[in-house]
């Protein structure tokens, strides 16, 4: 246990130092955090000898004056000790605070910093924080208060209790009684460890219960359009001018790549001739505040035209009229049951589509693909590629092609 646990006597030069006398300070080091305090002894700086910790000489002042290091050194040996057979998790501070007589604060606790750092993140939502943000930490940490009622009986706890065995059976927890699937409960423990970072930087905890935990997410297959379901949907002719609107609107995101937020607010200011002469997006996306620059394909710029003087876009500004985010999904709904597309149509699967139909299937480079989608990892995109069957295909047969050619003859070439 003591490997952990040391002390070390220093002087510390008071700013301006010319000459005589400096204050003895003792450093106490405990699972590689430090605190330290002031003993009340003072040496000459040329008489210190900082390897042993000690003053220099054999005179009898000055083995008086070692001898009373040496007492306080057995003393917080002793301290140590006695802390060890008790119950409370041992932390620095802890042992500063025996030292010097004063009782141990209250521990913080988790619900209580988990609450400010919502706080804190609810303050910066629309500035450099999304509302989705502030969504998943709330959904997390009432994840984390049914947990701390179900297994210890609790509404807030102790983080210097916090530890492996916490951490495994918080997943536990959200595998089973809260029903989540492998990668939502991975992305929960995920912000829950945010939480642990944040009191780690802070000083109140003094060990990563996250040390030894591993959690993998699992690949997704993402759902995508076809070719034929992109024309079944923008050669429908629907009645009602909601769906129609709601069609143009997510053809325009498959045709550009475009997420719903970046759609809502896009600007007719946003879209400009660019240095060929074409009409480009030119914006920023709102989740990563990346810049996102295309230019538009004419099936996207088609609606775009159709948009220009529309109604509802009046002194908006806007390129379109655009519904809710759940609006536009059960309007999707309903478009597909009338197109006899039978995937689960959301408004997001119109980015899949404009990744892998529109651009990586027809030979766009992923770097190209990567960067109109405004991702700031190229392995987000990769995800898309994994998927493409088709791209496969092409690239063998390209393959096949060219080892047909090298294998012929040179006369039969």
């Amino acid at each position: 246990m003591r490997k952990n646990f040391c002390l070390l006597f220093f002087i510390k030069k008071p700013k301006h130092y010319t000459d005589g006398p400096v204050p003895i300070y003792l450093r106490i080091t405990y699972e590689g955090r430090r605190a330290e305090l002031a003993t009340g002894h003072k040496c000459p700086s040329s008489k210190w000898n900082a390897k042993t910790g000690r003053a220099m000489g054999t005179a009898e002042s000055v083995r008086i004056f070692n001898g009373n290091l040496n007492q306080l050194e057995t003393k917080i040996d002793h301290i140590y000790d006695e802390l060890l057979k008790g119950d409370e998790p041992i932390t620095v501070e802890s042992i500063k605070n025996a030292v010097l007589g004063k009782s141990v604060a209250t521990a913080k606790t988790i619900v209580e910093i988990f609450k400010e750092h919502n706080r804190k993140v609810s303050l910066l939502i629309g500035k450099e924080l999304a509302s989705a943000t502030l969504t998943r930490y709330n959904t997390t940490l009432k994840h984390l208060q049914g947990f701390l009622g179900e297994r210890y009986g609790a509404l807030d706890f102790q983080i210097n209790k916090i530890n492996y065995q916490f951490i495994t059976d918080f997943e536990f927890y959200l595998r089973t009684t809260r029903k989540c699937a492998n990668n939502s409960a991975v992305k929960y423990v995920k912000n829950f460890k945010t939480i642990i970072r944040l009191c780690l930087a802070s000083g109140w905890l003094d060990r990563d219960p996250f040390i030894n935990y591993r959690a993998k997410l699992k690949p997704v297959i993402r759902c995508f359009l076809s070719n034929d379901e992109l024309d079944a949907i923008a050669n429908k002719h629907f009645d009602l001018e909601r769906l129609g609107i709601v069609r143009d609107v997510f053809l325009f995101s498959c045709y550009t790549g475009l997420a719903y937020a970046d759609v809502q607010k896009l600007k007719q200011s946003e879209i400009v001739k660019g240095f060929d002469d074409n009409f480009w997006i030119n914006t920023k996306r709102k989740k990563t505040e990346t810049r996102t620059a295309l230019p538009l394909l004419p099936v996207a710029y088609a609606i775009f035209k159709k948009y220009l003087d529309h109604p509802l876009n009046y002194n908006s500004g806007r390129v379109f009229p655009v519904a809710s985010n759940q609006k536009m999904n059960a309007y999707l709904k309903e478009i597909a049951v009338v197109c006899g597309i039978t995937k689960p149509l959301t408004y997001h699967i119109a980015r899949h589509t404009f990744a892998t139909t529109i651009t990586l299937s027809n030979g766009v480079p992923i770097e190209t693909v990567s960067k109109m989608l405004g991702h700031t990892n190229i392995k987000t995109t990769q995800h898309y590629a994994k998927i493409l069957d088709t791209k496969i295909g092409m690239d063998m047969a390209m393959l096949k092609e060219k080892l047909l050619v090298s294998t012929l003859p040179k006369s039969a070439i």
